[in-house]
């Protein structure tokens, strides 16, 4: 490894599962600065064999590590897109892998990689496997954001909250004091890209404009939110284990109503603004005054949904200003990749880069691991 070098390329392939967000990012001086950012589309047989990956299924270890292979190369075609904007050495690669399996209360989260051919097909060195340390220390391995987004977003004197809605929704809560807290709320886009993947043929909802064609149907919302993870108490983490299509065909099947598709997608863009909303203002009544949380700061896929950063500011009771990471001089779909940027340069610097307050785990530790060049 190039001790001497401040750049590192963090990679970031997440549960929407539809490519890699890379950048370039630049540790000296003290600062945070961000050279470069490329993303990486998967091919539609790799993605469609990483969705099939989720749940069980027949041969899952050899089609497992043929996928890691295939994903290996999508993460050094996006490295390959940085490295001409680089302006010396790259220290390493920090990469997140892409994750088919989190069952913390197993002991155990698994994200598919393989991060010795990622060096070899590089020649740089590579930092893998963030989420293991922590859960070995009781932790649920998730979220590992809020570290970072203090370090990038925080400041002294204030309470700031940064929402991330990637596939997955989770909160940061940035105290004025320095304390920070959080945890995943429950579904972020992930079942709103299956309903209009079904019925529209689309990976997504952009902007959330077939969301805004229908219309929010109150008891059907009540169904999707008697699911027993948005009360239970944190730490807590979440992923495709719990919330997935046959979850949504189960909870649809207790309406007693059929209601067109495109009112369910209101539903769900709903679902994902209020238990968003909720998570922040339990947090804010518990140690924040809500009042001066004065914005939300949201980064992730989502933010890239006018309609549902409309829900989520109704959500909250149009009091809180919800802005884009953009304000704040990071674009929204460049947070993750140079969250583990900074969690590979934290690993060099033999530093921890989990927040105990937020995993549950028995203390802090230094996440991943190291595959040499």
């Amino acid at each position: 490894m190039n001790n001497t070098s401040h750049l590192y390329i963090g990679l970031m392939s997440g549960t929407s599962m539809d490519g890699v967000d890379g950048v370039l990012a630049d540790f000296g001086n003290n600062q945070i600065t961000t050279l470069k950012a490329a993303f990486t589309s998967f091919p539609p047989a790799l993605r469609s064999e990483l969705m099939a990956l989720q749940a069980n299924s027949d041969n899952e270890i050899e089609r497992e590590a043929i996928a890691a292979n295939l994903l290996a190369a999508c993460y050094a075609e996006c490295v390959a897109a940085l490295l001409p904007d680089a302006p010396g050495p790259v220290a390493a690669i920090a990469v997140h892998g892409q994750t088919i399996r989190h069952r913390p209360e197993l002991g155990f989260t698994r994200q598919t990689n393989n991060p010795s051919l990622l060096a070899e097909l590089t020649g740089i060195d590579v930092i893998a496997d963030f989420r293991s340390r922590d859960i070995a220390a009781g932790g649920q391995g998730a979220p590992l954001v809020p570290a970072f987004h203090q370090a990038q977003f925080g400041v002294a004197g204030q309470n700031r909250v940064v929402v991330n809605i990637g596939g997955i929704g989770n909160i940061s809560v940035l105290r004025a004091d320095g304390r920070v807290t959080g945890y995943d709320t429950g579904p972020g886009n992930v079942l709103m890209d299956a309903w209009i993947a079904r019925h529209l043929g689309k990976e997504y909802d952009a902007d959330g404009a077939w969301a805004a064609t229908g219309s929010v149907n109150p008891a059907l919302l009540g169904i999707f939110l008697d699911e027993p993870y948005f009360s239970m108490p944190a730490p807590k983490s979440t992923g495709r284990d719990l919330f997935h299509a046959d979850w949504l065909d189960a909870h649809l099947a207790r309406s007693t109503v059929a209601l067109p598709p495109e009112d369910v997608m209101a539903t769900l863009t709903a679902l994902t603004a209020f238990t968003i909303a909720r998570a922040i203002q339990d947090e804010s009544s518990a140690e924040v005054d809500a009042a001066a949380v004065a914005t939300v700061y949201v980064c992730g896929g989502g933010a890239y949904n006018g309609t549902l950063l409309r829900e989520l500011a109704a959500a909250l009771g149009g009091r809180t200003r919800v802005e884009s990471t953009a304000v704040l001089g990071v674009a929204p779909n460049r947070v993750e990749a140079l969250a583990f940027a900074w969690l590979g340069y934290r690993f060099t610097q033999r530093e921890p880069g989990n927040l105990p307050a937020v995993t549950g785990a028995k203390g802090a530790r230094i996440l991943g691991a190291l595959y040499p060049a």
